[in-house]
């Protein structure tokens, strides 16, 4: 019985080590190079990612932009296949791929002369994903911070007043988002939060429409909490800026009622606020 077992085992050994040896066989016969990616001249890739764009086949083109990344990294062709990745995602709808793309680009060549571009690109990649003021705004704070830096590092590029532009919407955006949460706050009573959501309107987005509406919601909300002082300034400050607003006559009215005036008290944060308002 032990021998029978001996012979299955040493059977099972010989059989093993035959496919082995017909692999290795088989293995030295094959040409390896049939898994290496062929090497392609980078202009050749270039302009043939180019021709692809041409014709309307961006998946190709796409293809032809990576492959020169991964074959010629440093060339001067793979920064320009990198500009033009960016693109075809942003185009594509493919805004995170854009933006992903367009930052790496920017972050190994900040002084390309196409940086400026891409930057715009990742900008407007954020842009293009600002959903209305009743959901979360992390990509207009998105677009925000990414024009904000193309005017700072690149500020005589053709993109500037564009990108000055966006940056008023994205910041028009967050104040709205801010006007609509204090709104909500001041209709249920909770005037402290309600307080803290429109002085953000007025001290980090004074130059957006939603300031003149911030300021009588200010006094309406102080005028509740009884800090009439407080409530006066912000009366004070919104006749300042804008006396023939409908917002001012409202906030009038409501100081009127408890024989109040708009007063400014020079110690108030809104003081401060009014001489940016002001631009003094």
């Amino acid at each position: 019985m032990v021998c029978m077992r001996n012979s299955l085992t040493l059977g099972k050994a010989l059989i093993v080590a035959s496919v082995l040896a017909l692999s290795a066989c088989a293995d030295a016969d094959q040409d390896l190079n049939a898994f290496v990616e062929p090497t392609v001249p980078a202009d050749q890739l270039y302009n043939e990612a180019l021709a692809n764009i041409d014709a309307g086949d961006t998946t190709q083109a796409k293809r032809k932009f990576e492959k020169l990344d991964r074959q010629h990294p440093y060339s001067k062709f793979a920064r320009q296949s990198g500009v033009m990745a960016t693109y075809l995602a942003y185009r594509s709808g493919e805004y995170a791929t854009a933006i992903a793309k367009g930052k790496r680009f920017v972050s190994l060549y900040p002084a390309n002369e196409e940086a400026a571009y891409v930057q715009y690109l990742i900008g407007m990649s954020y842009h293009r994903q600002i959903t209305d003021v009743t959901r979360d705004q992390v990509n207009a704070r998105q677009t925000f911070r990414a024009m904000n830096e193309l005017v700072t590092r690149y500020p005589d590029s053709e993109y500037v007043e564009d990108a000055k532009r966006k940056i008023r919407e994205a910041k028009d955006q967050l104040a709205g988002k801010e006007m609509l949460v204090g709104r909500y706050y001041l209709e249920r009573r909770e005037y402290i939060a309600a307080v803290n959501r429109f002085r953000t309107v007025v001290e980090k987005f004074e130059d957006t429409r939603h300031v003149e509406e911030a300021l009588a919601r200010l006094t309406e909300s102080y005028y509740a909490l009884g800090l009439t002082s407080e409530a006066q300034t912000a009366a004070a400050v919104l006749g300042h800026n804008f006396p023939e607003s409908k917002w001012y006559s409202d906030s009038y009215a409501l100081l009127e009622k408890g024989g109040l005036r708009p007063l400014e008290n020079r110690r108030s944060w809104l003081s401060v606020a009014s001489r940016t308002l002001l631009g003094t």
